[in-house]
């Protein structure tokens, strides 16, 4: 009898677990209203750097739901997960395509790269037609300019982001993007004078068969997560914000973004960008695209976005010794 009254008084299937639905209805509002999330101390950047990350959230509360024999959990759970299917759903798929006209890489080839030349040769390999290489020290200018030299007869180099290419360029300019000087793994491997502002933007134009393609080259501000301070974004949100400005101003039609954002395209830092550019990776490419740190990738924050032209595939390149993978992507007129 006393067994009875006890099964008889255990709460039901829809009244067990309600810490839980409270937990995954509160994670697909977050996931849902990201947007709205303030931005004070950079919450709401670093909510949506790793934003694809809240997913595996909802195994880890389906799983303690399942445990409780919690219905209502279970059901609450529905919302992240058709929350994080709109979001990110599309990118499980291979969207890419053979074929393209034109091949770019972007890779910050890293300050401490301990074997340039390697890179160097790596990136060669690729057979890209546009390399785009950032956080370009004084010191390995020299040997990049020497090993791609065969295979890139031109080349612009404009502080510490440079373009070597297979095609002519032209018009080639230094682009603002609001550095008020050397900071981040950067500022380690420079003296104190090369630690003065320095020109981390640049803007040519590719002569192609097809007309002339703007291609900007750029490395924004770092961003660091700081105790007190919070995620300290100012400096790459002044520069996403003169970046999209150029961009904005650009009377070229086909227009091909490359560089180290240090920034995710989920972030609303870069709306300004996004809302002129497409992403070749989500556009065209298979997965998230994840290039850094190289050694365990967890967010994309290098990019290719393109306006005029086409993205037929986008992909991750191997390891170069940077702290940072490559990134490639095919267009197409």
């Amino acid at each position: 009898m006393r067994n009875v009254i006890r099964f008889a008084a255990r709460p039901g299937p829809w009244k067990r677990g309600p810490v839980l639905a409270a937990l995954g209805l509160l994670l697909g509002l977050l996931m849902l209203l990201h947007a709205q999330v303030p931005d004070a101390w950079g919450l709401g950047s670093l909510v949506e750097t790793f934003l694809p990350w809240f997913g595996l959230c909802v195994p880890v509360l389906l799983a303690g739901a399942l445990w409780r024999r919690s219905a209502s959990a279970v059901v609450a759970l529905l919302l992240p997960a058709l929350v994080w299917l709109s979001l990110f759903g599309g990118v499980l798929g291979n969207t890419s395509h053979s074929g393209g006209d034109l091949t770019v890489v972007s890779h910050n080839v890293g300050a401490g790269n301990p074997d340039p030349v390697g890179a160097a040769h790596d990136l060669a390999a690729s057979r890209a037609d546009l390399l785009a290489l950032v956080e370009i020290t004084p010191q390995a200018e020299a040997t990049y300019d020497k090993e791609l030299a065969t295979a890139y007869p031109h080349h612009e180099v404009r502080g510490t982001v440079g373009l070597w290419s297979k095609l002519p360029l032209s018009d080639t300019r230094t682009v603002d993007v609001a550095m008020q000087g050397m900071a981040g793994p950067l500022a380690a491997h420079l003296s104190a004078e090369e630690r003065k502002p320095t020109p981390r933007a640049l803007r040519a134009t590719v002569t192609t068969d097809r007309g002339p393609l703007a291609v900007y080259v750029a490395h924004l501000g770092s961003v660091r997560l700081m105790p007190r301070g919070g995620y300290r974004t100012e400096q790459r949100d002044a520069g996403a914000q003169a970046l999209a400005e150029a961009v904005a101003a650009e009377r070229n039609e086909r227009v091909v973004l490359l560089g180290d954002l240090n920034g995710t395209m989920d972030d609303r830092a870069f709306d300004g960008l996004t809302s002129q550019l497409r992403s070749a990776q989500d556009a065209a490419g298979e997965g998230f695209g994840f290039s850094w740190p190289a050694t365990f990738p967890v967010a994309r924050i290098d990019q290719i976005l393109v306006r005029g032209v086409q993205p037929k595939s986008s992909w991750v390149l191997p390891a170069t010794g940077s702290d940072h993978l490559p990134v490639a992507a095919g267009i197409s007129w």
